[in-house]
């Protein structure tokens, strides 16, 4: 059973929205062969301009599924936070499922009927990936406020470097509320 926390940000959280919330999510739970005794985590937010955002994260032992929309209309943006939950479950549930097949064949991490009446697997051909450019490059080692500056001059969001100190492959990105973040590799 996925259980529900929803929590409001200059928003009251009223039982109508909470049972609007529950319910959708509970939908989610027939994508599972084996439902997780997970939670869902929700975060409704209201700006000044009165435009909700509800971001959804279900962390799950072998699967993140996390989406976020904006829409003036909160239960719009419910359901479409649903639908793109749901578009990520197709679109990995071939991979998972082979993944765990592999380890142990008798089991499905997702449940095959739920995929049946009329809803086709993603086998890739609705919403392909293009590579239309490739680059190569040398990571020079550096450390991270090198990084971040060469990201700036370059005009990009990310930038992959070597960091001089860790002798690994690094990434620094710049974040939605222009700070800066930096992601380490083992």
């Amino acid at each position: 059973m996925i259980r529900v926390e929803i929590r409001g940000e200059n928003i009251e959280v009223t039982d109508a929205i909470r049972e609007h919330i529950e319910d959708k999510v509970a939908k989610l739970e027939r994508y599972f062969s084996d439902v997780p005794n997970t939670h869902a985590h929700v975060n409704i937010k209201v700006r000044n301009n009165k435009r909700g955002k509800v971001e959804i994260t279900i962390p799950m032992k072998d699967l993140t599924l996390r989406a976020e929309e904006g829409h003036d209309d909160l239960y719009a943006a419910v359901d479409l936070v649903i639908d793109k939950l749901e578009r990520q479950i197709r679109k990995h549930k071939t991979k998972i499922n082979r993944k765990f097949r592999e380890k142990n064949p008798e089991a499905d991490f997702f449940n095959a009927s739920a995929f049946e009446n009329g809803e086709k697997e993603d086998s890739g051909n609705g919403d392909d990936i293009a590579i239309f450019r490739s680059k190569e490059f040398t990571l020079k080692p550096m450390d991270s406020e090198e990084a971040v500056l060469q990201m700036n001059m370059l005009g990009h969001d990310f930038f992959v470097f070597n960091d001089r100190e860790t002798d690994g492959t690094s990434i620094v990105y710049r974040r939605k509320d222009g700070k800066y973040g930096l992601i380490e590799t083992n």
